[in-house]
């Protein structure tokens, strides 16, 4: 059983940590920066691949495509993995039997009275398939072609993926590995990319039908609850209307 890590980065500060948490041995960081004026800094042993510049989906892809080996272990370059979270890796590995992949656990620690942000980072504790820490059998990769590059952000790549593995035949596991995923502040273009994310669910549907939430683990999201408040608001307005003429 052999395996390589692939850690696509923007350039953050928190890979450093990250990198030192599980050594450079069978690494490989995709290099995804926009500006790549400055040498990428990481350990001597750490391979470093160019990326496209394109987001994770298509930064995985280079860096799964650039790896020899029977597994491809995806970690986020934002997490921190405790103490002993290579052997553990391995031990999943080895009980995965046949599956196509095993999922690690991420625990995401807030404080008791989180913000908003911070409860929507929470949610990632719950997610299914997130390759926040996600190792997939290289063959189940090439059955599919790895990760669909239709989807830019950082946004239902992975339930995608997830959808077409299984698909494809394929069982996906949990581990008993975790790893840590702190919460960094909130970006001030938060809203925008939520409102971006719609594309990609819409994506989803076209791609794997109505039905995709239920089958990927993603809850139902607030749109129809807003459209229900708003046509009841409507409706409030019209009975006032009626009454007042």
């Amino acid at each position: 059983m052999s395996y390589e890590i692939v850690i696509p980065t923007s350039g953050r500060p928190s890979l450093a940590s990250l990198l030192a948490a599980i050594g450079p041995r069978d690494v490989i960081v995709v290099d995804d920066r926009r500006d790549r004026s400055g040498e990428l800094e990481v350990p001597a042993g750490v391979r470093v691949a160019r990326g496209p510049g394109r987001g994770p989906a298509a930064a995985r892809n280079v860096g799964w495509r650039a790896a020899r080996s029977e597994w491809v272990a995806f970690l986020d370059d934002d997490v921190l993995p405790p103490s002993g979270w290579r052997e553990a890796l391995e031990a999943d590995l080895e009980a995965a039997g046949e599956a196509g992949a095993t999922q690690g656990r991420i625990v995401v620690p807030v404080p008791e009275r989180p913000t908003d942000w911070e409860r929507n980072v929470r949610g990632l504790e719950d997610a299914q398939w997130a390759t926040a820490d996600m190792a997939y059998r290289r063959e189940a990769l090439a059955a599919v072609g790895g990760f669909d590059e239709r989807f830019p952000r950082a946004y239902r790549e992975d339930a995608d993926l997830g959808l077409r593995v299984t698909g494809a035949g394929w069982t996906i596991v949990r581990g008993e590995r975790h790893i840590v995923h702190p919460v960094g502040p909130a970006p001030a273009s938060i809203s925008l990319r939520k409102q971006a994310g719609n594309a990609d669910d819409v994506l989803m549907r076209r791609l794997h039908g109505a039905d995709w939430r239920e089958r990927a683990g993603v809850p139902a999201g607030r749109r129809p609850r807003h459209l229900a408040v708003a046509a009841a608001g409507v409706g409030a307005l019209a009975a006032a209307a009626v009454a007042a003429a």
